[in-house]
């Protein structure tokens, strides 16, 4: 096959393939121009060109999201590589394999005024999980050991904690000679570590699961996973155990508490005590709840089991007694033959309870709530089919998705690694590009929409993308969140009201373009959005809702279960 003539160069991309990247996104430029050519020419790898940097980061974390393996990004040297870091820093605390390719200048002329040309060692440092220099050639009697560097740096992202490695590539002129070689033999795929549940840790789920009679179960955000949702349920069988869930846990059953903020709402102060925890056990990834933290930091916990191998000093709650180091499955299929017996409690059937009175009065409190972000939600989440990839951008979108049921054959996704609005487009964009047969729908707010708009300067974007932007004019999350409401500054510096146009934006991609201003027009708007023919484009709908108004419904949403 034809390939680079720079050795190092073929013979990594050849390791890369080997450890499982397959899929590569690529930014323009020169001096990665062997990289280019390399993984161009390789006939396992796909690839796509996104010419922003920082899109190009979040459209291959949405890919490696889906897919469950390595997918790279590729840049030229400079300033280049750094509108990768948003994209590295939400894989890192998201648990994402991205594998980040920089090309760089001959060590020789950093820092001394050659163009673009800065430090690019370290420069993710603290948000991956390995960094490594790749040098341009390789002798043979080298193979070995430059195999294992390469083996050993993705080991470190496909081990039980997954993340993000950066490989930095020096390279000098020419950049464009081309050779033709026989494909490659290297070294093994890395071998992943065992995630069975070790003796010790059994004895400390043993222990702490026999000393409680209230057993909170509570699951963060994380791929489909039946087994875990299975045992779940089966676990809900004994009274003293509740499940608390959000959307993106994607854990789903009638069994579970799905909208925390909501139950939590009607709790009272005389009730409190009967419905906090003696032991908590957390799954997955991040929380979006801000109520569920504050009411565990507060609630007297004897024991907060954390379940998994990543982040194993986290300690969201400050409650934190041990980790265990296994898989969710393992931990909880293990419960059951570890339980002394059924636990007389009614904790878990209590928080039950609760949930099923909410929601005999949630139709109608939203039935006589004004036009607003609520009443919107309500139908938009309700028209969205079955079997959709459903994204939700940060900020206030992501918060509204928790106060609905979610339903069981629908996936949910947000960045909630480290919850910022940069990039919500282009991963939702990623992860449809990955899933093409399957529907895709992003629920956005009008900044997110904005700020991440090169998520369309691409020709991959295709018709099983669709996206919903609620705007409310601006950054609706201050007039919700306690704080910003109250100073002078709100709509200048924190709501950050703007004339630029979802519309003109269409038209600039060449996006089918719809929109709504009340509750009819959404619903009708909503249908032609979801099955009109885009020409093979994605398509857009904007919905334009008081935001003067959304905090005021919300607020007494809320209030409307503080009775129960």
């Amino acid at each position: 096959m034809l390939t680079t003539n720079k050795t190092g160069i073929s013979r990594f991309i050849e390791n890369a393939v080997t450890q499982g990247m397959q899929h590569v996104v690529c930014s323009p430029g020169s001096r990665n121009a062997p990289l280019v050519i390399a993984i161009d020419n390789h006939p396992e790898i796909e690839t796509i060109v996104v010419p922003d940097e920082r899109s190009a980061g979040f459209v291959a974390l949405g890919m490696a999201q889906q897919l469950n393996a390595p997918v790279g990004v590729i840049c030229t040297s400079g300033s280049a590589m750094l509108n990768y870091y948003p994209a590295v820093a939400e894989a890192y605390y998201q648990c994402i394999p991205l594998v980040v390719m920089s090309a760089d200048r001959p060590e020789e002329w950093v820092n001394h005024g050659d163009g673009q040309t800065i430090v690019q060692r370290g420069v993710y440092t603290n948000h991956i999980h390995s960094e490594l220099e790749i040098e341009e050639f390789v002798t043979t009697e080298d193979h070995a050991s430059f195999d294992e560097r390469i083996v050993e740096a993705f080991g470190k992202s496909a081990s039980g904690w997954k993340g993000p490695i950066h490989f930095n590539f020096p390279l000098s002129e020419p950049l464009y000679d081309i050779v033709e070689i026989q494909r490659l033999e290297v070294a093994e795929k890395f071998m992943e570590p065992s995630l069975e549940l070790s003796a010790d840790d059994r004895e400390k789920l043993k222990s702490a699961w026999n000393a409680s009679e209230k057993r909170m179960i509570l699951c963060g955000q994380m791929a489909p996973d039946v087994a875990v949702l299975n045992v779940l349920a089966d676990l809900c069988e004994d009274a003293s155990v509740v499940v608390l869930v959000e959307n993106t846990s994607n854990l789903i059953h009638p069994k579970f508490v799905h909208c925390i903020d909501r139950t939590l709402s009607a709790i009272s102060e005389e009730e409190l005590e009967g419905f906090q925890p003696d032991l908590l056990i957390s799954i997955g990834g991040a929380i979006i709840s801000k109520r569920i933290k504050k009411f565990l930091r507060t609630s007297p916990i004897k024991e907060h089991l954390k379940i998994g191998f990543d982040f194993p000093e986290m300690d969201t709650y400050r409650k934190l007694t041990a980790t265990i180091h296994s898989s969710p499955a393992n931990v909880l299929r293990a419960i059951p033959t570890i339980s002394d017996s059924i636990h007389p409690s009614r904790f878990g059937w209590k928080w039950k309870q609760k949930d099923y009175l909410i929601q005999e009065k949630m139709p109608e409190f939203i039935q006589n709530a004004p036009y607003s972000d609520l009443t919107v939600f309500d139908i938009v989440l309700d028209s969205i089919p079955d079997n959709t990839h459903l994204h939700m951008a940060n900020s206030s979108v992501v918060r509204y998705g928790q106060l609905f049921e979610p339903i069981r054959t629908i996936r949910y996704y947000a960045n909630r690694g480290t919850s910022g609005i940069d990039g919500s487009t282009s991963t939702a964009v990623g992860a449809s590009l990955i899933r093409k047969n399957d529907l895709h729908v992003l629920i956005s707010g009008d900044l997110s929409f904005f700020y991440d708009s090169n998520a369309f300067w691409n020709n991959a974007v295709g018709e099983n993308f669709r996206v919903i932007v609620i705007n409310n004019g601006g950054g609706g999350i201050f007039r919700i969140i306690d704080g910003p409401g109250s100073t002078k500054q709100l709509e200048n510096y924190f709501e950050t009201e703007n004339s630029a146009s979802v519309e003109g934006i269409c038209k600039a991609y060449h996006m089918e373009y719809l929109a709504a201003d009340n509750l009819q027009e959404v619903e009708s708007q909503m249908e032609m959005l979801l099955t009109m023919d885009t020409k093979g484009k994605s398509a857009v709908l904007e919905i334009f809702t008081p935001n003067t108004e959304n905090d005021a419904v919300l607020k007494n949403f809320f209030k409307h279960f503080n009775s129960l």
